[in-house]
């Protein structure tokens, strides 16, 4: 999908944004008709607000800014209106200082359609690259956003962990990466019981699939759950939670496309991508509550709820991962209902222990507007993941702090110096500003925008 900044034009119309403060004196600057037609129609400089000025031809177009407040309830809205303009090729002129880049990614974004079933009606208008700002890296910035939201708006029919796997591929053979994958009872034999138990029951054998790429700089791990589809398995869910259960391997498709921005970005590191690809089934060898099973690790894991299968995928790549400790370890997953409870659908809540990395991804998603917020491996709920006949628990009774014990159960496989976890949604519930209803990226941008300072510590 092209999401792109077009050509610079002589003949580009010019975007006057205008606040609300600055409403009356922008108008009175306006030659006399526009300033009337703009009075005419009640242009008031609220956010998203446009206007199409007359002239020879057109002349122009008023595009409001709002507050501050309006801007941050309602982040994109400037760039979703510049995209809904008609057809015509366009230049920002007189940007709001720090606000340049989230307008101009705001267009990129709102230029995304999923369109594998459906055609679909696309803007039309052609905004040419501010002044002042990093195109390619916006435009490489939006190409990887657009390969997260397809990998989570395909349907588990056509996106399962064979078609994950074709999907690593073709990201790899792109960008000159290797991918290898162990597949079925070879899971057995090599050592990852937990991916091989949870995938067992479905008909798409369950895989770990590695990428990896770049031959110098510090090492980089991002771990994805890979769960295509998740019923439950024999606790299973009920109708109403199923229906978007294509998007349980959000978390593969958000490392997936900060993988990506990696390497179109040509970022000084060594990259890993691990990804357990599993469908959780039914059949008459699913896995059972009460049931345990030793990990890669050796920690052995008293199974209480089959549909916390997440964590079990995820703790065999961890501490597959962590065998071979990168400089940093990263985990995304769409995990637990009780994140969303504690922070909503739109913020990615994350877990480290190290207070340098969490400051700089908390300071990255204000930059960026990709809203991140820490919350803590609290230390006090460790025996909330010890059931006492087994090591861990995958669903400790009670309901309590369900998002931190999850946490803390990942905590146990991957002991490096430098680990965070994402608990994301992966999933825009109602259309928004460059952000329409279906799969979305979560963390990823702030990530992006944090790792070569991270890393460089």
């Amino acid at each position: 999908m092209t999401m792109m900044f077009a050509e610079a034009s002589s003949v580009a119309l010019p975007i006057l944004l205008v606040s609300p403060e600055a409403c009356e004196d922008a108008l009175a600057d306006l030659p006399k008709a526009q300033a009337e037609w703009a009075a005419f129609h009640g242009f008031k400089g609220s956010l998203g607000q446009t206007l199409v000025l007359p002239g020879d031809g057109l002349a122009g177009v008023l595009i409001g800014t709002g507050s501050a407040s309006d801007r941050a309830r309602k982040r994109f809205a400037i760039g979703a209106a510049i995209a809904a303009l008609p057809e015509a090729t366009y230049s920002l002129e007189h940007l709001p200082e720090g606000q340049g880049e989230e307008i101009a990614l705001g267009y990129l974004l709102s230029l995304y359609r999923f369109d594998r079933y459906r055609s679909q009606t696309k803007p039309k208008a052609r905004l040419v690259a501010p002044e002042g700002i990093d195109a390619d890296r916006l435009q490489l910035i939006a190409q990887s956003e657009a390969l997260t939201r397809d990998l989570i708006n395909t349907p588990a029919e056509e996106m399962g962990p064979d078609a994950l796997e074709a999907a690593v591929r073709n990201l790899a053979d792109e960008f000159g990466a290797t991918v290898t994958t162990v597949e079925g009872e070879a899971l057995l034999d090599q050592n990852f019981p937990l991916i091989h138990t949870v995938g067992r029951a479905a008909a798409k054998a369950p895989r770990l699939i590695e990428m990896t790429w770049g031959s110098e700089g510090p090492t980089l791990t991002l771990v994805g759950k890979g769960v295509c589809f998740d019923t439950g398995g024999l606790n299973l869910k009920p109708g109403a939670s199923m229906g978007i259960m294509k998007k349980d391997m959000g978390g593969s498709a958000n490392v997936l496309g900060l993988a990506r921005m990696i390497m179109a970005s040509d970022m000084a590191v060594r990259l890993r991508v691990l990804i357990p690809a599993v469908e959780n089934n039914v059949a008459g060898n699913s896995f059972r509550p009460g049931d345990i099973f030793t990990a890669r690790n050796g920690l052995t894991v008293e199974i209480n709820n089959t549909d916390a299968e997440g964590r079990l995928v995820l703790a065999d790549a961890l501490a597959y991962a962590s065998e071979s400790p990168p400089d940093l370890l990263i985990c995304m997953a769409t995990l637990t209902g009780a994140a969303r409870v504690a922070v909503g659908p739109d913020i990615a809540p994350f877990f480290t222990d190290d207070d340098a990395l969490a400051a700089a991804l908390s300071a990255a998603s204000a930059t960026v507007a990709d809203p991140c917020w820490r919350l803590p491996f609290h230390e006090a709920y460790e025996p909330m993941i010890e059931p006492g006949i087994a090591d861990l628990d995958n669903a400790p009774a009670g309901g309590m702090a369900g998002s931190i014990t999850a946490a803390l159960f990942l905590r146990r496989f991957a002991p490096v110096p430098r680990f965070a976890h994402f608990d994301i949604y992966g999933w825009q519930r109602t259309n928004a500003p460059a952000r329409p209803k279906g799969g979305v990226g979560q963390g990823i941008r702030a990530l992006f925008n944090a790792l070569p300072e991270v890393l460089s510590e």
